[in-house]
């Protein structure tokens, strides 16, 4: 499989979301990036584990934003928003109400970056970092350039807005600043495009405080917090479910009802007939996703730090219940086959409700537990629909 050609499809951000503020700097005081957290924590389900090792510091890096990756990862489930700000009062009201897990402060707006429209938000690097995915999270470089002044953004945003690792280019709020950017990485938030810090933010005159973000416990129900928060912000503000961007997505992907005839040739046809044969129902871009991000089609295959192998990253104690012979092979399953991974990891999202649009997000969440990456998984899923369109 290692001799076919690849075609991936870079992340792109789940639909844009609703809320976009005016760049103009506000009065409203700073409040600190507080991690509330209910009695008893938060769920293991919903916080990622520590890592296994710090990442290295980058150069002159400050305490805590590039010198050390965090223990814990927050998921975003809700942001909301206000003109003027979210008060310190108003941050401490949402911390408190039941199913909050935590919740972060951010500042942002609608810019203009190389003369382009983007969704900004500036943040601390430290308080941040626990937000992003995990791989986002490891990185010392990301958090050291975020920390140095650079832009960060998403794969999409860099296409979009033509931006090139090591450059400096325009960006324009209520001011106008050369900024340069550092490199794109995946991030938890629908929506935006990319990231300054709290310095760069003042600069720029980015809206102080305009948004929170909102991780809550698994299985709270998302729709009454939103009521919740929406009667602690008042009339004026909006809060978005990012959860709704997920679901909306996955029940918006192709499906191909036959499988490609012959043993397939190329990453695209494998994906297409491991769907078609072993998981009826279940969209091939859900499978070439989860390949990109778990081994970049099979560019490197582990073993990953927890014993993951092969394309598709199964724990071997996994493969043993699921290894499929694929597409009229002999012998035993084979891990780090492509023509006996794929199919296996159909079946296996097959058996979690993969094959119906409803549950495929359930899904993908069995394979890997951890909310940015079902959000992850279907974006990428989202760019090759668009691309073999």
């Amino acid at each position: 499989m290692q001799s076919f050609p690849l075609r991936r499809a870079a992340l792109t951000a789940v639909a844009a979301a609703a809320v976009t503020l005016s760049a103009a700097a506000s009065a409203v005081p700073a409040a600190d990036a507080a991690m509330a957290s209910p009695a008893g924590g938060p769920p293991s389900s919903h916080v990622s584990s520590a890592f296994a090792a710090a990442a290295s510091p980058g150069p002159s890096a400050s305490a805590g934003s590039a010198a050390t990756a965090p223990k814990q990862l927050f998921v975003p489930d809700l942001i909301a928003a206000i003109p003027g700000g979210i008060t310190s009062a108003q941050l401490a009201k949402i911390g408190k109400l039941s199913g909050v897990v935590a919740v972060l402060p951010v500042d942002g707006g609608k810019v203009s970056v190389n003369g382009h429209s983007a969704d900004v938000l500036g943040v601390s690097p430290q308080a941040f970092r626990p937000w992003t995915p995990l791989a986002t999270a490891a990185s010392a470089t990301v958090w050291s350039d975020l920390s140095h002044g650079q832009l960060i953004s998403t794969d999409a945003a860099a296409r979009k807005l033509h931006l090139t690792a090591g450059k400096s280019y325009p960006v324009s709020a209520a001011t106008l600043q050369q900024v340069p950017f550092g490199q794109p990485t995946a991030l938890s938030v629908p929506g935006v495009d990319a990231l300054v810090n709290l310095t760069r933010s003042a600069q720029l005159g980015l809206a102080k405080n305009f948004a929170v973000l909102i991780s809550a416990t698994r299985g709270a129900d998302l729709s009454t917090l939103k009521t919740q928060v929406q009667s602690v912000i008042g009339k004026h503000g909006q809060v978005v479910n990012l959860v709704q961007y997920t679901l909306a997505t996955a029940g918006n992907l192709p499906v191909e009802p036959n499988a490609p005839a012959g043993v397939p040739g190329n990453w695209i046809d494998l994906f297409k007939a491991s769907a078609a044969t072993y998981c009826r129902g279940l969209s091939w871009t859900v499978l070439a996703a989860i390949a990109q991000v778990e081994s970049g089609d099979g560019a490197n295959e582990g073993p990953s730090s927890a014993g993951a192998e092969g394309p598709m990253q199964f724990l071997p104690s996994t493969w043993a219940i699921w290894g499929t012979v694929g597409f009229g092979q002999s012998g035993p399953p084979v891990i780090w086959n492509a023509y006996d991974a794929v199919p296996s990891a159909a079946r296996l999202l097959c058996a979690s409700g993969g094959g119906n649009s409803a549950t495929l997000s359930g899904a993908i969440f069995a394979y890997n537990h951890a909310t940015w990456y079902v959000t992850e998984v279907l974006a990428l899923a989202s760019e090759y629909a668009r691309a073999d369109a």
